[in-house]
C-alpha cells in the first residue's frame, strides 16, 4: 500500500505533553496539595504560556491555520527545551513556598508533559514523519514481487573472469 499523506510526528508527541503540563498546574505540585498556581510567583505563568504557545506551534504544523501561530512556531523547540529546563530546575530546587515539602504528583506529571513537549517539538524540528495510509481497509493491492523470484541471475558459464597482468 502506498501512503498517501504525511503527517509530522513531532507535533503529535507534543500536544500530549502541553496538555499534560497544563493540567499538572492545577495538581498538587508539592506537599500537602500546594499546587504550581500557589507554589510559584511567576514561572507557573510562563509555563502555562509555553504550553498554550506549543499547542497553537504544534497545530500550526499539522495544517491548522490559527493567527499568530506561524511566528510563534518558529521557536517551537525553544520553547519545549525551556519547559522541560523550568521544570527540572523546580524538581531539583523548590521554590520558597515549597521549600521543605515533599514532591507530589503534579511535579512528575509536569515534568513528563515538559519532557514529551521537549521531544515533540525537537522531533519536529528535525522533520521527522509518519507516513499514514489513508485507502480504506478493502483496497489493498497485490503485491508487486513474487515470493518465488530470486533477486539474483545464474552466472554464465561461458563468460570468465578477467585475470589481472603480473
Amino acid at each position: 500500500m502506498e501512503p498517501r499523506g504525511r503527517i509530522d510526528a513531532g507535533p503529535l508527541v507534543a500536544i500530549p505533553g502541553a496538555v499534560l503540563l497544563l493540567v499538572s498546574l492545577f495538581i498538587g505540585w508539592y506537599e500537602p496539595e500546594l499546587s504550581a498556581w500557589e507554589a510559584f510567583e511567576v514561572l507557573d505563568l510562563v509555563l502555562a504560556g509555553i504550553a498554550l504557545s506549543c499547542l497553537m506551534a504544534a497545530a500550526e504544523r499539522l495544517g491548522v491555520a490559527l493567527p499568530g501561530a506561524r511566528a510563534i512556531s518558529r521557536g517551537f523547540a525553544g520553547f519545549g527545551v525551556l519547559a522541560l529546563v523550568i521544570v527540572v530546575s523546580q524538581a531539583i530546587n523548590h521554590p520558597p513556598a515549597g521549600l521543605g515539602q515533599d514532591a507530589d504528583t503534579g511535579l512528575w506529571l509536569g515534568l513528563a508533559g515538559a519532557a514529551l513537549l521537549a521531544l515533540g517539538a525537537l522531533l519536529s524540528t528535525t522533520r521527522i514523519s509518519l507516513a499514514v495510509n489513508v485507502d480504506g481497509p478493502g483496497s489493498s493491492r497485490p503485491n508487486a514481487t513474487r515470493a518465488d523470484a530470486t533477486e539474483t541471475a545464474p552466472l554464465d558459464p561461458s563468460v570468465r573472469p578477467r585475470e589481472e597482468p603480473r
